[in-house]
């Protein structure tokens, strides 16, 4: 018979006078086996009962179902192909050519495969066709056909299941798994993804965690693990894997699709903030990203040597924590010899903290309103742009209500109805998270004004208090720019609040100061309940009567700086 034309058991030739070893090629859908029931094990047993029809023996069976990847599909596929060069194999059959392959380049390797020897064969079952090297061009052209079908059907597939996922994606639903700590309820094609009570704690402590500062990938993943969070498979959160779940936006709320954030918001549960997101992202992106200290001492790397510049040490003997220069410069005379007590540095600290403390009461309210008007220019520019955002909310609420306007009308479809509206509440909801973040902010400047005084007079007290290294730390950051230790004894500059605080204290402190004090308006007292611009007004109209005080008295003293 001349193979290429339709298999036929009586003219069916045998390639040798041994029993031919063929590989069987079984490939079924997920459609299918929904559909219709028809399983690989259907599909495999029909090929065996061929084979064994054929007296061929089976080889091997490769199996590929379409629920895997792609990659899993193109590695079965090239499995076969090596098995059947190695192990010299002339034989492979399959149910039909959409089973074999479903794009050009299978098709081509296939071909490849049958032009390098005369003896290899593809049987094809339910076409009725054998292929091999000197098959006729009419049957070669059936085989393009089908295969072009095979192709183009996948490609409808394709389109089909894109459609499916964009829907999903308007609707706002992730069309695959969610990450850890969320899990997938419901019917098939109707699926949504809700939190898991057990795993989430642990993610949002995750970003709370690095948010922090103090840890690196690796240690989060190891500090991770002694909490009890664990993969789906059980096993231990890999670094690159922590790096995955803090910078997916899934946890605050959106949906990322094809590497962008997708523009409607999606329906899910935020694990947490945005504002914790952007923290944690905005620390990724350093260049000095966090790194986890096992040694977290209160005085580790805020302490220089005034010698040579090099960071102070710190190391525990006995019980208790000594600070010395290890900095490798050769002309650091301090270098290894002078030896700095934790306890006696701590309470040159507080003692610094006891200077800044205001005598008269006052004085100190005057001083307090005199902060709050350095931080005048930042306030107003939060007020500026409050309004502009307030403004912009407006117009994105205009343009809403026209576009459905438009759709009522017939103007425009629903689908670019749907697009643009998804777009505007994007737009809108930064908008509003900006607002949040102005509005804190700018209560902050408000705060931070009044606080700093308070800070002044109780801070050695909220020192001793701190239980924590990190406590003690931040408010060591808040008040000092710099901190060295020259000749046994700590140097330090304040910070550019606490410089201007610090000269005032000196001046108000003074008994020509205490005396100028009991002239100042009774309306300086505390205004809890007046508005920032009020305060600032009055704070201007003090510190002239202050200045004309300070004019008419040639020995009087006035705050430096004022």
């Amino acid at each position: 018979m001349a193979f290429g034309t339709p298999v036929r058991p009586f003219d069916l030739i045998t390639m040798t006078n041994e029993t031919t070893k063929a590989i069987l090629l079984a490939r079924v859908s997920s459609k299918e086996q929904e559909e219709t029931g028809y399983s690989l094990p259907a599909q495999e047993k029909l090929l065996a009962q061929y084979a064994g029809k054929h007296s061929f023996t089976t080889a091997k069976v490769f199996s590929i179902s379409e629920t895997a990847s792609k990659t899993t599909q193109r590695k079965t596929f090239d499995q076969m192909m090596r098995y059947a060069q190695k192990y010299r194999i002339k034989v492979v059959v399959c149910e039909k050519a959409d089973r074999l392959t479903r794009n050009f380049n299978d098709m081509v390797a296939i071909d490849d495969w049958l032009e390098a020897d005369e003896e290899r064969q593809v049987h094809l079952v339910k076409d009725g066709l054998v292929l091999h090297k000197n098959s006729r061009s009419q049957e070669r052209l059936r085989w393009g056909i089908q295969v072009l079908f095979a192709k183009n059907y996948i490609d409808n597939l394709k389109e089909e299941i894109r459609k499916g996922q964009i829907e999903k994606l308007e609707q706002g639903w992730l069309p695959t798994k969610p990450p850890l700590g969320y899990q997938s309820v419901g019917e098939q094609k109707k699926r949504i993804h809700v939190i898991n009570s057990d795993i989430a704690p642990l993610i949002k402590e995750m970003f709370e965690l690095y948010a922090k500062g103090q840890h690196s990938l690796q240690s989060l993943s190891e500090v991770m693990y002694d909490k009890g969070l664990r993969s789906r498979n059980g096993n231990r959160i890999k670094k690159h894997q922590v790096h995955r779940f803090l910078t997916d936006p899934f946890y605050y709320g959106r949906n990322r699709w094809n590497g962008q954030i997708y523009p409607v918001p999606g329906k899910q549960e935020p694990i947490i903030s945005k504002e914790v997101f952007d923290r944690v992202q905005e620390l990724m992106r350093r260049k000095n990203a966090p790194k986890y200290n096992k040694h977290f001492y209160t005085f580790k790397g805020l302490v220089r040597c005034a010698d040579c510049g090099g960071k102070i040490t710190w190391e525990p003997h006995k019980g208790k924590l000594y600070g010395h220069c290890n900095y490798n410069y050769t002309n650091c005379i301090t270098k290894g010899r002078a030896w700095y007590k934790e306890a006696e540095l701590e309470e040159e600290i507080v003692g610094i903290f006891q200077e800044l403390q205001v005598k008269h009461k006052r004085l100190a309210d005057w001083i307090k309103k005199s902060l709050l008007e350095s931080h005048k220019d930042k306030i107003e520019y939060h007020e500026t742009t409050l309004a502009e955002l307030d403004k912009r909310e407006r117009e994105i609420n205009q343009w809403r209500d026209r576009i459905y306007d438009d759709l009522v009308k017939g103007k425009i479809l629903q689908e670019r109805y749907d697009r643009k509206d998804a777009e505007y509440a994007s737009e809108l909801d930064d908008v509003l998270g900006q607002r949040k973040k102005l509005a804190k902010a700018s209560s902050e400047y408000y705060v931070l004004g009044v606080s700093i005084y308070q800070l002044s007079q109780k801070s050695n007290t909220i020192y001793y208090k701190a239980k924590k290294p990190e406590q003690k730390r931040k408010l060591l950051n808040v008040v000092f720019e710099k901190l060295e230790m020259a000749d046994g004894k700590l140097a330090y500059e304040y910070t550019p609040a606490f410089e201007f605080l610090a000269k005032a204290v000196a001046e108000t402190n003074s008994s020509k100061m205490v005396k100028m004090a009991e002239k100042l308006p009774a309306k300086l007292e505390p205004m809890i309940n007046v508005s920032v611009k009020e305060q600032i007004r009055i704070s201007d109209r003090v510190r002239s009567e202050l200045c004309r005080e300070r004019d008419s008295n040639s020995h009087g003293i006035a705050p430096a700086g004022f």
